[in-house]
């Protein structure tokens, strides 16, 4: 066991340090060999050394033996069993004064296993490259060779042709045909030697080698290395040519040429790693004068042991006084700190409390005298630092302050009040109040100091609705009085410092369950007595409310819209009043559907890690439908959302990072499966601040500079920037955050987290103008966004095929092809590519090819033979390239007809059904007709005989254009009429004046012409944009319905666009 100690009064200020000369360090030795351990101390003798391993005290015996120096010297290291003499050891230095522990030194016994990875028999190609892989466990590490079995001979590590990787890997580059053969590696230590199974190279001669693109076959992994070790990043890459290997940092850093070197043919090196060495290395693989290049990545992380920023200092204290020791270490991971006295771990109570990681002993006592270490620690090792606490001690020290009496003030403020002490009050030179809260455990004790010249204090930094201890303590030079009287005394309520955070989730379109956890008393600052419910949908300002009781958690409201957006938000009140309400907080209903969705997930309550992270946890709930996944979002109050995180179905947590301090964050789950999206559960929560290692608040760090983008093809944008110079050696992160210019949908907001200076944004939109930023996280710190720098993604090739594919006959070997534009955004179609054929040159393979500008969305496709199916499909091609063709539609020809009169057919991409027949642009009536046709000349004639009386009033300037309206209006009628009859199609041509446009109504609708001089024209594509008056056609020309049953219907159906349209408005003025 650890020696005794027994401390001894003091009456001085100074004292003899004790310290080390000479610790312990990490030595590696063979089974059965003799090993020293040096500790070497330095203070006022007698100075007595002890030693522990793995933290229990050693014993001397026949084999441990302590050294006059004090060095442990061990006969014969044992490796097996439960006497293994490995582990780590420290030296225990005591004197008079106290004692301290040594840094752990790690003794190891060399040693190592089978292959854990044996070769395996490879067969390659004549020119190729040829990799066989081992592993061995072997501490210390082992040095790996390989063997040929042809000659029994030891491989070179490094030739042209031949590397061998300190991991085990053999790299034969160009490999021969003498190379064939069988391998073996070989792992040695200092005390063993192991050999592997063989493996066979075969070789195979291929004659002529085609050319290949490069192909990376081992690249680099993602690596921790200790500080000062070597570090090698695998690079091996086929191909025809041989590729070139180049190396490059993600940071865009330049690689340390002092420490780093290619072993082989592109394997990266580099020795004594230190911090700088760490982050992402790029391998590219090049065809030599070409662009065709492959790239593999991983991340270094080097480890470093701890190292003390800030080292505790020896104090004097008088008894009864208070002492603080503060120690900060980092390292790689970061270091665990503890604290040590007297070289055994501090014991934490009432008095003695550790914050972070500061050590504050209050109410010293003579027992408190001791030497006090940090020990931080790491799995790369420990650093410790001493510090000396002096207890003085005084014969005539002054009597303790009396009668304490405490009176609340406010709800953060009180009174304390005392009198003087009874002895010795005229050597009292200051007073110290301490004080705490009474409820709790491991409450941290405060203390302010105040002159002799009073005996009243205010303190009015509390907290409301708390109880409070006080005590105070009388000072004099040479010491302090012992502690008085503690009183207690509670402050008044005040009204709620926050808000519940809500969680929202929806059991069926109609409802909502809110749920809220109780505030903790730290922000309801008082006996909450009731809390207000206020709710509205987002498109009505009307705002309800509700009242619930104090100990309610809960509410569930009823009778809602389906698939309606809802705000809502709570406030609390205690009896000294309401605080301010929260913000809004939405939440969707559910839309009403037969099918079966997953219920809402069973969110838990969110956990703030830190002031930057939150932890999101959740169950999955109960139901038959099985999960495919779940979608996470989240964004900040009065921010837009984030974009949503895709999660598999096994995940029940998912830890959210890069928020900013102080702000409350809304998080949104649901469950996807194959039938349909989830019901959605909602959260909130605020994320704490962020504080120094002194507990106080840190200003933010600078912004990162020098933001740099580049477009990365269609769908992606290379980011970059520097680190901005300030001071800090903590692990630095960075938020990057990218917005479509001119956003319309929040989640194409993206927002990317990494520890590097660059980051390539994946998933982005084509030809689309995005604004990018970026924020530094530091010290659990945010900055601010850095200045906005703008790129545009490259225009990408089409990938959806048009749509709405529609072929009709219109007259004999004729027919009309129309499609719609593809619905992608941002796609400028330069041309459309129509295939068709008949289905006996298709089974032969032959398509005829029209091409048609991008601004066209119709072709006649002429001199189609009768009795034949036609088959046609289009894609729609840009600058970049072509995309893919839509879905083959058919078209079936009848025999060649007798006479003009036609039944036409139409096809499409989802229907077909007979249509209207379409010939050489005019209608052949027939007797059925005429009796509508008489019928419709009547009435025309009767309005023109009304209208012309009118005229007479009128005057001859508006003659012209209300003659034509009812020309115009005849010749509807009539059409009205002819549509309304038995026929299978109905078509009537009016023709206007010149200047004028034609059109063709039928049943399906209008076919316009705009060239005189040809039968048919392709069409302009139509662009309807519908309001409560009226509709107008892009091209300039009228369109009718079919089926209008009245007149009055008729005029009603009718559209126009351009101006030399005005003779209806005087139409419609008369």
């Amino acid at each position: 066991s650890i020696l005794p100690f027994h401390p001894f009064p003091l009456s001085v200020f100074c004292f003899s340090e004790l310290s080390f000369i000479i610790e312990p360090s990490d030595i590696t030795v063979i089974s059965k060999d003799p090993v020293v351990l040096d500790c070497v101390a330095h203070g006022q003798p007698p100075i007595v050394i002890g030693w522990l391993r793995n933290g229990v005290g050693l014993a001397e015996s026949e084999r441990l033996r302590f050294l006059s120096n004090g060095s442990l010297y061990i006969l014969e290291a044992r490796r097996d069993g439960e006497g293994s003499d490995g582990g780590f050891y420290q030296c225990l230095s005591q004197n008079k004064y106290g004692a301290i522990l040594s840094q752990r030194s790690r003794l190891t016994i060399a040693n190592i296993s089978p292959f854990v990875v044996q070769p395996v028999p490879l067969e390659v190609t004549e020119g190729s490259v040829a990799r066989f892989t081992c592993q061995v466990t072997s501490n210390p590490p082992a040095t790996i060779t390989w063997e040929l079995d042809q000659n029994q001979s030891t491989l070179p590590l490094e030739t042209d042709r031949i590397t061998v990787l300190p991991n085990g890997a053999l790299q034969i580059q160009n490999v021969q045909l003498e190379d064939a053969g069988k391998y073996r590696c070989v792992a040695t230590n200092i005390g063993n030697r192991v050999k592997s199974r063989k493996a066979t190279l075969s070789v195979i001669n291929q004659g002529t080698r085609p050319s290949i693109r490069p192909r990376i076959i081992a690249g680099p992994q993602n690596m921790t290395a200790s500080l000062h070790y070597t570090v090698v990043l695998e690079c091996v890459a086929t191909g025809n040519p041989r590729p070139i290997i180049s190396w490059s940092r993600a940071d865009s850093k330049p690689i340390d040429v002092f420490n780093a070197r290619v072993l082989g043919s592109g394997n990266l090196v580099i020795s004594d790693v230190k911090p700088q060495h760490s982050g992402v290395y790029l391998c590219r693989a090049t065809t030599p004068r070409t662009r065709n290049y492959t790239i593999a990545t991983a991340n270094l992380t080097v480890l470093e042991p701890p190292s003390l920023v800030e080292r505790p200092e020896s104090q004097t204290r008088p008894r009864a006084g208070t002492a603080r020791f503060v120690c900060q270490a980092q390292g790689v991971p970061p270091p665990r700190i503890t604290w040590l006295k007297n070289g055994e771990e501090v014991h934490l109570n009432g008095r003695i409390k550790m914050y972070n990681s500061k050590l504050v002993i209050t109410q010293i006592t003579t027992e408190d005298d001791a030497i006090y270490q940090c020990v931080a620690e790491n799995e790369q090792g420990s650093v410790l630092s001493l510090a000396r606490l002096i207890v003085v001690m005084s014969e005539d020290r002054p009597s303790a302050p009396r009668n304490i009496h405490a009176e609340t003030i406010s709800s953060s403020a009180i009174l304390l009040a005392w009198e003087r002490p009874i002895y010795n009050v005229d050597k009292v030179i200051a007073y110290s109040v301490h004080y705490m809260k009474a409820e709790g455990l491991n409450n941290e004790e405060y203390q302010v100091v105040i002159g002799n010249d009073t005996t009243s204090y205010i303190i009015d930094d509390l907290e409301p609705a708390w109880n409070y201890s006080f005590y105070m303590v009388a000072y004099m030079p040479m010491g302090a009085s012992r502690m008085s009287d503690q009183v207690c005394q509670h402050t008044l309520e005040d009204v709620p410092l926050r808000t519940p955070e809500l969680s929202l989730t929806s059991h069926s379109p109609t409802d909502i369950q809110v749920l809220w956890q109780p505030l903790p008393t730290k922000l309801s600052r008082g006996h909450i007595w009731a809390y207000r419910l206020s709710y509205r949908t987002a498109a009505d300002a009307t705002v309800l409310s509700v009242e619930l009781a104090q100990n309610s958690t809960q509410y569930l409201l009823g009778d809602l819209q389906p698939d309606t957006v809802y705000l809502l938000r709570i406030s609390a009140a205690t009896r000294v009043g309401w605080c301010e309400p929260s913000s809004w907080t939405s939440h969707h209903t559910p839309k009403t559907s037969s099918i079966k969705v997953p219920p809402a997930p069973l969110l838990q309550q969110l956990e703030p890690l830190n002031c930057t992270s939150i932890l999101v946890r959740w169950q999955p709930s109960p139901g038959s439908v099985v999960v495919q996944g779940y979608r996470l979002c989240y964004h900040e109050e009065g921010q837009p959302e984030q974009p949503s995180i895709q999660l598999q179905p096994e995940d029940t947590e998912y830890t959210i990072s890069g928020l900013d301090p102080r702000r409350k964050y809304q998080v949104k789950l649901l469950a996807l499966s194959l039938v349909g999206d989830g019901y959605q559960a909602d959260q909130t929560l605020s994320t704490p601040g962020c504080v120094s290692i002194r507990d106080h608040p840190v200003a933010q760090p600078p912004a990162p500079d020098h933001v740099r983008a580049l477009a990365n093809g269609s769908s992606a944008v290379y980011l970059r920037w520097s680190r901005p110079a300030f001071a800090s050696r903590k692990v630095v992160s960075y938020t990057a955050r990218c917005t479509p210019v001119g956003l319309m949908n929040v989640s194409a907001i993206r927002y990317i987290q990494t520890t590097n200076q660059n980051v390539a944004i994946q998933g982005l939109e084509p030809n689309t103008r995005y604004e990018l930023v970026v924020r530094l996280h530091a010290d659990q710190l945010s900055s601010p966004w850095s200045s906005v720098v703008h790129q545009r993604t490259l225009p990408a090739a089409p990938s959806r095929p048009p749509e709405g594919v529609r072929v009709s006959l219109i007259e004999d070997g004729t027919a009309l092809v129309s499609w719609r534009e593809p619905e992608e955004n941002n796609l400028a179609v330069t041309h459309y590519t129509i295939l068709y054929a008949s289905q006996r040159a298709w089974l032969a393979g032959h398509w005829q090819t029209l091409q048609r500008d991008g601004s066209n969305t119709m072709v006649l496709l002429e001199r189609l033979e009768p009795g034949n199916v036609y088959l046609v499909k289009i894609s729609a091609s840009n600058l970049v390239g072509d995309g893919p063709f839509s879905t083959t539609v058919e078209l079936a020809l009848g025999p060649e007809p007798r006479h003009r009169g036609k039944s036409p057919r139409h096809s499409d991409s989802g229907s077909s059904s007979d249509t209207s027949v379409f010939s050489d642009g005019q209608y052949h009536m027939v007797q059925k007709s005429m009796t509508g046709l008489m019928v419709g000349v009547c009435i025309t004639l009767a309005c023109i005989a009304i209208c012309a009386l009118i005229l007479i009033n009128k005057g001859r300037s508006r003659y012209i254009s209300i003659l034509i309206s009812f020309i115009y209006c005849f010749m509807l009628v009539v059409n009205v009429f002819l549509a309304t009859s038995n026929r299978p199609l109905y078509l009537f041509v009016i023709s206007l004046f010149q200047g004028g446009s034609n059109l063709v109504i039928s049943r399906k609708g209008p076919v316009n012409g705009s060239n005189r001089g040809k039968r048919w024209q392709f069409f302009k594509r139509e662009r309807r944009n519908t309001n409560t008056s009226q509709v107008k056609s892009s091209d300039g020309n009228l369109m009718l319905l079919e089926s209008l049953s009245s007149t009055s219907i008729l005029i009603q159906n009718i559209f126009f666009k351009n101006a030399t349209c005005n003779w209806f408005n005087n139409f419609t003025e008369l």
